[in-house]
């Protein structure tokens, strides 16, 4: 079965942006690019919300990625084919368990703590990964919603970097 990563960058107080969605103090170093490569390799498909999409397009990256396919899931833009992302206006859970069963490689599920917490309240996430950067933002977008229950993680893996940035990444225990 494939394997399902909830994962991204965030501030030590557990923002993944500003309240305006601005990522300006991103720390990117060639460390995290390194990380960042060999990760892209081990996956095929990303998942996002509405939110996280809109944030994408308008960096001007498109919302899709080259060789991987993109699902991104809205209650408001319309279903089909957009800008190289697929639109899917069912619920996501269903969709996820399915997606987990099929052929392929890993699952990168991006940003959007708003659309990882029903996967993670049905057991579909796997591991999480953080680039947790040195810096307290005070408000913005939080990382993490309230859940229905408690998530149990075992630690994996953790690495400095030279910048202060430090990569945690743990198993969900199911």
């Amino acid at each position: 079965m494939r394997k399902v990563t909830f994962g991204g960058a965030n501030s030590l107080d557990n923002y993944l942006a500003r309240p305006d969605h601005a990522v300006d103090w991103l720390m990117w170093g060639d460390e995290a690019a390194a990380v960042m490569a060999d990760y892209w390799k081990t996956i095929d498909t990303i998942l996002m919300g509405r939110k996280t999409y809109e944030v994408a397009l308008r960096s001007g990256h498109g919302g899709a990625y080259p060789c991987v396919t993109t699902f991104v899931f809205s209650r408001t833009l319309p279903a089909g084919s957009h800008g190289g992302a697929t639109i899917i206006s069912e619920e996501a859970v269903d969709f996820v368990r399915t997606l987990k069963g099929q052929n392929g490689k890993d699952i990168c599920l991006m940003g959007g703590g708003e659309l990882a917490r029903p996967l993670f309240d049905a057991g579909l996430i796997d591991e999480i990964g953080f680039n947790i950067h040195p810096v307290l933002l005070g408000s913005g977008i939080p990382l993490f919603h309230t859940m229905n229950r408690q998530i149990d993680l075992e630690p994996r893996d953790r690495k400095v970097f030279k910048n202060g940035c430090v990569l945690v990444t743990y198993c969900v225990k199911h």
